[in-house]
């Protein structure tokens, strides 16, 4: 056997090898083949052999070797799992088997050779031949431009052409020599056009005179062989043309709508398309000066056209098109000609010989805007004040609202516009836009377009990069735009109604606490560290500062902001440019607003390098002089309320920025500057002034809230007693600046009420110093108790005399302002009072009784306080979730309080509002009774006052949703319910009346304590330990609840005849149980609440007043309420998530983590009690969701379902869940909350039944629910497709399941698949009576109404109908042969289960007949 060569073979190896070859005589694996050169001319294999012979041995030394191997593929294999690429033209490409490849490619080569061999002379001889002129000059004639003016008409005429050429045109023109084809274009003028041709022929035949043979130049004859072929052409077209001229206007639209049917649409569309060019409407309308227009030419297909299009716009509208009122048939106006032109053209002039009406439209005057109605959205123009302009109003042009844009009959700029103009090069144009912007911005922000205008503002803004241009334009060197961009991006940002509406609510309780307005809806960020160990993931920070500003931007507007570094640019404007008070003001907002966001972002403003030493230094000096007029023109040196403010906010982020501000800025020292004299001193205008001091005031009540700044009341302990005593002076009703005087009243009144909590504690700290032993432990407040005890008298005697103004009409509103301040102060003096070791219990019950009698009573029974109360309903904000005012726009990245026109609307703020008055009564109320318990039977009037009662009805059965345009104002509403519950704790036990409404009040507990925010953890706390496991809230317990359940389960099965097991008729019994185990049950619950113990503790300090305590005053992040709304499943759930996801619910009891049985038996109760009593507590939760809750009782573990008394009390619940009227609210298609689909669990549920449920009844039924017919066939066919096993031990009887058999059988069954699944287990045996008797019965009525049906159905389906009928006709079992063939009707007291027919009925009987003879006829043809 011959070697291959190798890689390694020399010269001489390969030349022995090939040798070798040779000498053996073995055939070559490569066949060489000659074959001919077809580009040298060499002949191919069709001519004789000799000659290729002959010819091969001629030129065999230049032919070309042609190697074939074998089994080669025509093609190359594809080297990638793409389909191979297929060419378009090679399917219509035809190919013959002995066709020659080489061939083929002459025919297409395009070398130079081969093209310049296929010339051919053309035929000349009929061509006419035009001589030169001849002349006597030696020189043809100079041409001059100005000659050529008059040769405008033939231009026209002939199209476009040089000067030179034209020229020469018109001198041939003269002489007569024209060849035909030119003369004939240059007798085709208009003149001639307008004589020669028909009216009602000229547009459909498009010919023109028979003189003028050759004016359709593209019809020129040579195709048709004649020698006089112009001559021939003469004669069709006269033919043509009478023709024409003998048919109707009708018969001609009829021809012309049959040629175009037979014509391609797209070659149609193509000559119409180079019509448009050819014959353009500037072209049309210079080549018509007497005036008519283009349709005057073409009557006959305008007016069909416009017929068919009114036709179709009136009977076939489309999608797209809306109803519009009929207008007037305005004529349409007329083309501009030369003779409405204000400058003349000059013939000298270059290339103005011809008129282009297009390019003069914008001379003439605007037409009237379109006086229609539309449903169609239109888009929005606005004036220079961002008022929206509607799009029928005609507006005069001297406003400058109209331009050359759109639409420029319609007055207004479009937000498109003035972003274009925002980036013009002009000055004015940029200014002028972005100050628009801005006043759309401020608009949008009141809510002004909420009812006219479609979509968010906001939103759309901000998606067209409205933060961007805005930041851009911030760096303009032109002050201006500068200004304007400021005023745009407060605009954007702040809105000053909530502004407004925080300083309003600073006085309530807790009025100094607000919500951080950080973006509620955080998109979820992509998990690109996923998999990978903890050390190498992503922190928190890199992953933001990963972000572009685009994103950081659109998740959330301020941090795009502090990415795109405003702070050093607010900073540079205001310590260099150094703006007009205006931008100052409007800087110092934005400032503001951006340290709302959050705690960090208060210390990016904190920290950023001179920004807040600039705001000290320029607009809070230590030191001033007097402005020189009212309005001045720099603010810079004088102090600004907008500053302090600033100050205050940032104090409210946290106690270690306020000391900053405090100490290292040196704002302690400027406190007393501003303070220390009366407002009408400091050398201000009087109402700055007073802005100003208001403003130091809540910066230092603030700061008093930490346990700071408590120095300052001792020095200035003089100047505020003076204050207070000139309160009733300040509030005089003539005083034209009284609602700052009111505003600066209460801020004062919230300093006293954090300053005596400060020295409340001051008593707890000194102890606490001694008692630490070097633990961390807050230092005592500088003030002390005996500071504050002074000021207690002249307060209380402040309070009498407003609520005795109460009676005066002129007093009543500032008396009813100012009333709730003093009631908070005095719950916070009382309530440290009690704290101290001073405290004298018998003379503080003496001073108790007497507030109660002489002012508190009175107070509450006065008819202004009544008719406030009357009220409460209408003002709140839980109450009123869906028939509130729709709220002004806001977007997810920059939340906000939608608080515009809050004065003017009913709600929680409103001056008719009775909240803060209620809420600062039932604090002090709550303070009071809990030091002298006597004095709460004299307080039941407000809790049984048919407002209050009717009010607490509608709260619990109210469905508030959480967002932060209703989380800073419901939280107060939360305070008001907490207070008045308590209340209700002190007087259900010791008045019956009260008592009789224990059960609304448990119901309004449960109801709110899903719903408490961030920051009231405290709240549901004392909820928990108090009223909700409260037995004497709870009277049904104690009131033949629990008889009145067993007799209804009696009468129940009277009626129905329905035996349950003995397991199900102990709910009575067991609601007994769990009334007596309400503090276990209780316990249980706190336990497993314990990691919001810190939480707790926080909460407490805060609504206590533990001032020393509070790290800021910015409540938590609003994510979501404090305690979810599934709450009494949470023990449940808990435990699933410990064991059973992670041990698969394999675990015994016994290995469960202790106290798991008995917190799963507590949760159970709890459970069955709220179903029964407290149904409406629990319908926030959908029923799917306590579907799957319960689920996890069989998911734990693999036995916690067999315990008695988890089995009594799951009985109990399934019992509760499978009534009628919760069957038809069960919706097992909606996904739980916090499952992807029911089916995932129920799948694990399956798994766990074959695994461990060792034919347990309860998990049977529980099991069975989710197979009803009115659910997804894809748990059935789970069931008897990968889980057909479980059917052997599901042993649930008619008579154990609690849910009517006809929801599993009715409708009948309409799945294939799952009939075929269904037919397979009874006959195999799968599926027994004795094991399953009701999926059973189930099977029996689904597969019986499917083989005697009669209904029309696909041929499969009638196939697969027939086969079963046969199959079951033939079988050996006859009991299940007689069950499916003569099943009636589900009977759950039989002894099947089902009614049986004595014999088929006739019709079955038949069907069955002719379904066995086509069988054997069938049969009978196969044989």
């Amino acid at each position: 056997m011959l070697r291959r060569p190798k890689p390694s073979d020399c010269e001489a190896d390969l030349l022995r090898e090939q040798e070798e070859f040779l000498t053996s005589g073995a055939p070559s694996a490569a066949t060489v083949v000659r074959r001919p050169d077809k580009r040298r001319g060499e002949p191919g294999g069709g001519g004789e052999e000799g000659e290729g012979r002959e010819y091969n041995k001629e030129n065999e030394g230049r032919e070309k070797d042609v190697v074939t191997i074998e089994d080669l593929p025509d093609q190359l294999p594809s080297l990638t799992p793409a389909p191979p690429k297929k060419s378009r033209f090679k399917a219509s490409r035809v190919t013959f088997e002995d066709e020659d490849a080489g061939e083929r490619l002459d025919q297409h080569d395009m070398h130079i050779s081969a093209v310049l061999s296929k010339i051919v002379e053309r035929d000349t001889s009929a061509t006419p031949i035009s001589l030169p002129a001849f002349t006597g000059m030696a020189f043809p004639k100079v041409l001059h431009r100005s000659e050529t003016s008059s040769q405008a008409s033939l231009s026209s005429a002939v199209g476009k052409k040089s000067i030179f050429a034209r020229q020469l045109a018109a001198q041939r023109l003269k002489e007569g020599k024209t060849p035909l084809h030119c003369a004939s274009e240059a007798a085709h003028t208009p003149e001639h056009r307008e004589q020669n041709m028909p009216p009602e022929t000229s547009m459909d035949t498009g010919q023109c005179e028979p003189t003028a043979v050759s004016c359709l130049s593209r019809l020129s004859g040579q195709g048709l062989g004649a020698p006089d072929s112009s001559g021939e052409t003469m004669r069709i077209h006269r033919e043509n043309q009478a023709k024409l001229q003998a048919m109707s206007q009708s018969e001609i639209l009829q021809e012309q709508k049959k040629l175009l049917c037979q014509l391609d649409p797209r070659l149609v569309d193509f000559v119409k398309s180079r019509k448009a060019q050819s014959v353009p409407s500037s072209a049309s309308a210079s080549k018509q000066p007497w005036g008519k227009s283009s349709r005057d030419n073409f009557p006959l297909e305008n007016k069909s056209r416009q017929s068919v299009s009114s036709g179709a716009a009136v009977l076939f509208p489309k999608p797209e098109e809306v109803e519009m009122e009929r207008e007037e048939d305005l004529p349409p106006p007329p083309a501009v000609t030369e003779t409405d032109l204000l400058l003349k053209p000059q013939k000298e002039w270059v290339h103005m010989n011809k008129l282009e009406p297009e390019k003069l439209e914008w001379m003439k005057d605007l037409p009237a805007p379109k006086r229609k109605a539309t449903k169609k959205a239109m888009q929005a123009r606005f004036d220079f004040t961002g008022t929206l302009i509607p799009p029928t109003e005609d507006l005069p042009t001297h406003l400058g609202l109209h331009h050359h844009g759109e639409e420029p009959e319609r007055a207004g700029y479009s937000l498109q516009e003035l972003f274009l103009l925002s980036r013009s090069q002009l000055i004015q144009q940029r200014s002028l836009a972005l100050g628009t912007l801005a006043n759309i911005l401020s608009k949008t922000r009141a809510g002004e377009y909420l009812s006219v205008l479609k979509g968010n503002m906001v939103s759309t803004l901000l998606d067209a990069g409205l933060l961007f241009q805005l930041r851009f334009a911030l760096d303009d060197g032109v002050e201006g735009v500068m200004s304007a961009a400021v005023h745009a991006l407060k605009a954007l940002l702040v809105c000053e109604d909530d502004e407004e509406c925080l300083d309003y609510t600073f006085s309530w309780f807790r009025g100094l606490a607000s919500f951080p307005l950080l973006p509620s809806a955080q998109e979820e960020e992509e998990e690109d560290d996923a998999g990978l160990p903890e050390c190498m993931k992503e922190t928190a920070k890199e992953k933001e500062e990963r972000k572009t500003d685009h994103d950081a931007a659109r998740q959330d507007v301020v941090k795009g902001l502090l990415k795109m570094k405003l702070l050093p640019r607010l900073r540079y404007i205001l310590e260099v440019i150094r703006p007009s008070p205006r931008v100052v003001q409007d800087v110092l907002q934005i400032l503001t607003r951006i340290a709302r966001h959050s705690s960090l972002s208060a210390t990016h403003v904190l920290e950023c390098p001179r920004l807040m030493e600039t705001v000290l230094s320029e607009f809070l000096p230590a030191s001033w002089t007097a402005p020189s007029s009212s309005i001045p023109q720099s603010v810079y040196g004088l102090p600004l309320a907008s500053a302090m403010k600033l100050l205050r906010v940032l104090a409210t982020a946290g106690r270690h920025t306020c000391a900053r501000l405090l100490n290292s800025l040196g704002v302690k020292e400027r406190l007393p500057c501003l303070l220390s004299a009366e407002p009408g001193q400091l050398l201000l205008e009087p109402a700055e002034a007073l802005r100003i001091t208001t403003e130091a005031y809540r910066l230092w009540a603030v700061a008093a809230g930490y346990g700071q700044a408590c120095k300052l009341y001792m020095q200035l302990y003089p100047s505020l007693a003076k204050t207070l005593q000139l309160v009733h002076t300040a509030l005089a009703h003539s005083d034209p600046l009284l609602p700052l005087q009111l505003q600066r009243v209460l801020a004062l009144l919230s300093l006293l009420t954090q300053v005596t909590h400060t020295a409340g504690c001051h008593q707890e700290l000194q102890a606490g110093m001694v008692s630490s032993h070097g633990e961390e432990c807050p230092p005592p407040p500088p003030v002390s108790w005996g500071h504050v005890t002074g000021l207690q008298a002249s307060l209380l005697g402040h309070l009498r005399g407003f609520v005795k103004n109460l009676d005066n009409p002129v007093q009543k509103d500032i008396s009813l302002a100012v009333i709730p301040a003093y009631l908070v102060y005095l719950e916070a003096y009382y309530h440290q009072l009690s704290r101290q070791n001073c405290f004298k219990p018998v003379e503080a019950l003496q001073e108790l009784e007497r507030l109660a009698s002489e002012l508190l009573l009175p107070l509450l029974s006065h008819h202004v306080v009544q008719g406030l109360i009357k009220n409460l309903k209408s003002s709140s904000v839980v109450c009123n979730v869906q028939s509130s005012l729709q709220d002004p726009e806001t977007t997810p990245s920059l939340p906000g309080l939608a608080c515009p026109g809050w004065r003017d609307r009913p709600g929680l703020v409103a001056p008719s509002s009775p909240f803060p008055l209620l809420t600062a009564l039932g604090l002090l109320l709550e303070t009071i009774t809990g030091i002298h318990k006597g004095l709460s039977y004299k307080f039941n009037g407000l809790l049984l006052s048919e407002p209050v009662i009717g009010y607490l009805r509608s709260c619990s059965q109210a469905t508030p949703t959480l967002s932060h345009t209703r989380a800073w104002l419901v939280r107060h509403e939360h305070h008001l319910l907490y207070l008045l519950l308590r209340l209700a704790h002190r007087l259900v036990s010791i008045e019956p009346e009260v008592a009789k409404h224990a059960s609304l009040y448990h119901q309004v507990a449960l109801v709110l304590l899903p719903w408490l925010l961030p920051g009231s953890e405290y709240l549901g706390h004392e909820l928990l330990s108090t009223i909700i496991f409260n037995k004497d809230f709870i009277s049904e317990g104690h009131s033949g609840g629990p008889e009145a359940v067993e007799l209804g389960e009696l009468k129940l099965q009277e009626e129905t005849h329905h035996h349950t097991s003995p397991s199900l008729q102990t709910v009575g019994a067991l609601l007994r149980e769990a009334c007596i185990q309400l503090p276990s049950i209780r316990g249980c619950f706190l336990t497993h609440l314990a990691h919001l113990e810190s939480s707790v503790l926080t909460s407490r300090n805060a609504l206590l007043g533990r001032g020393p305590w509070i790290s800021s005053h910015l409540l938590p992040e609003l994510t979501g309420p404090t305690v979810p709304s599934d709450w009494p499943f949470l023990p449940l759930v808990s435990l699933y998530e410990r064991t059973g996801l992670s041990d698969g619910g394999g675990l015994e009891v016994e290995h469960l983590p202790q106290g798991a049985l008995q917190a799963v038996t507590h949760c159970l109760q709890w459970l069955l009690l709220l179903e029964v009593w407290r149904e409406e507590a629990l319908k926030v939760i959908p029923p799917v969701a306590k579907l799957a809750r319960l689920s996890c009782v069989f998911l734990c573990s693999s036995d916690l379902f067999l315990e008695r008394p988890v089995q009594k009390l799951a009985w109990g619940l399934f019992r509760l869940l499978t009534r009628r009227s919760r069957l038809d609210s069960l919706d097992l298609s909606i996904p739980p909350p916090g499952l992807a689909s029911f089916q995932d669990l129920y799948t694990a549920l399956l798994s766990q039944y074959e695994a461990v449920s060792f034919g347990d009844r309860l998990f049977g039924c529980w099991v069975l629910l989710p197979l009803q017919r009115r659910y997804s066939a894809t748990m059935r066919l789970a069931v008897f497709g990968e889980h057909v096993g479980m059917l052997r031990s599901l042993g649930v009887t008619l008579e154990q399941l609690s849910i009517p058999i006809e929801r599993f059988t009715s409708p009948p069954e309409d799945s294939l698949p799952l009939l075929n699944l269904y037919f397979r287990s009874l006959v195999t045996g799968t599926l027994k009576h004795r094991w399953c008797p009701v999926l059973y019965v189930v099977t029996l009525s689904h597969v019986n109404t499917f083989i005697f049906s009669q209904d029309a159905a696909a041929q499969e389906v009638e196939a697969t109908r027939h086969s079963m009928l046969r199959k079951i006709y033939y079988l050996t079992d006859k009991v299940l042969r007689n069950h499916l063939l003569l099943f009636r009707l589900p009977q759950q007291h039989s002894e099947f289960g089902f009614d049986l027919y004595e014999q088929l009925p006739p019709i079955r009987a038949k069907h069955l007949e002719s379904v066995l003879k086509q069988q054997d006829s069938s049969n009978d043809k196969g044989h």
